[in-house]
């Protein structure tokens, strides 16, 4: 008994050592062939990108130079309309599309790309409320502070707000780091909050939505809203001492992800949300942005046996997913 014991252990271990290590060659792959992609079509598809940038180039930096005048050079306000006025806009007119929606069904040819069928149709308006009154704090006494306070630690690092805008190919490769940055620190410090500990007291409260809606994605407690939600977005544009224009596009395209990513919609031609919709609906699934990291530590399993795994790809028609491939049919009882 003991030797059949030591061989199940042994043999447990060897297939989570074979699960690892397929992980880290499935990595490695997408990795590598991800740069081997870059440096293949860098000299074409950067080429028209970068042709396109310097035709209009002058464009924007005759624009810029203008924000700078009106500004009176005041490296506060630019930092101020940058980080926080212009991503807060991009944010709350997005996500009021979304809530009309989600409040009134309507239009209706949204509503019928609803992922968890039957859940907020429509959504409870007290708790959206609820929900909108968080968010709002969390802008205002944690979001607004941090992006005043990163002034002068951007300031130390170079020249935010310096009269001349970044190149083009220079703002591709912060967008990479800044992307990879925020993978890793976000699926850390969410695996973190999901600890028994710190579950009940801090992160339970984003999951009090089960089926999320747009507005959520910064419905959190104070605490989560800095390590999970800020940090690990303005790390990246630390590190590389980033000017305030690539960081002003950086966060509007991070606050418009994390949006779509929790709108409970799975919409035509934008990215699928099905994979963070999943982690509401089951917790303990999905906890990264990308998935990298989710598929290296084995944290997606149960997400690949669903239909929703499917169903996570980008709908390039105008049919809902959720009708051309429905969920299985429940077993009876």
């Amino acid at each position: 008994m003991k030797g059949d014991a030591a061989y199940s252990t042994g043999g447990s271990r060897q297939k989570q050592e074979g699960k690892l290590w397929d992980s880290m060659k499935t990595t490695g792959f997408i990795v590598g062939t991800s740069l081997l992609l870059f440096a293949a079509f860098r000299n074409s598809l950067t080429w028209h990108l970068q042709k396109f940038w310097g035709a209009s180039g002058d464009f924007w930096q005759a624009q810029w130079e203008k924000v700078l005048h009106l500004l009176g050079g005041n490296e506060w306000a630019i930092f101020f309309l940058g980080t926080a006025l212009v991503p807060s806009l991009v944010y709350w007119c997005f996500n009021g599309l979304l809530m009309v929606a989600d409040v009134t069904g309507k239009p209706t040819f949204i509503t019928r790309y609803r992922i968890q069928l039957g859940k907020n149709d429509p959504v409870d308006p007290a708790k959206l409320r609820q929900a909108v009154h968080t968010v709002l704090l969390n802008q205002l006494f944690i979001s607004l502070p941090m992006m005043m306070l990163m002034l002068p630690i951007m300031k130390w690092r170079g020249q935010p707000c310096s009269k001349e805008l970044p190149t083009f190919h220079w703002f591709l490769l912060e967008l990479s780091i800044f992307i990879l940055v925020e993978e890793i620190l976000f699926y850390y410090s969410h695996r973190l909050v999901h600890h028994p500990l710190l579950y009940k007291r801090i992160h339970k409260k984003h999951h009090e939505w089960t089926a999320p809606v747009g507005v959520v994605s910064l419905y959190a407690h104070p605490v989560e809203h800095v390590f999970s939600n800020m940090l690990p977005l303005l790390v990246g544009p630390i590190i590389l001492g980033s000017h305030v224009a690539s960081i002003m596009v950086w966060l509007c395209l991070a606050i418009l992800a994390t949006s779509i990513s929790h709108c409970g919609y799975h919409l035509p031609f934008l990215p699928s949300p099905e994979f963070h919709d999943f982690h509401h609906l089951k917790f303990n699934q999905c906890y990264g942005v990308l998935g990298v990291l989710d598929r290296l530590h084995g944290t997606d399993t149960l997400f690949k046996q669903t239909k929703a795994y499917e169903r996570h790809v980008i709908l390039m028609s105008l049919t809902p997913l959720t009708e051309t491939i429905p969920d299985s049919p429940k077993k009876a009882k």
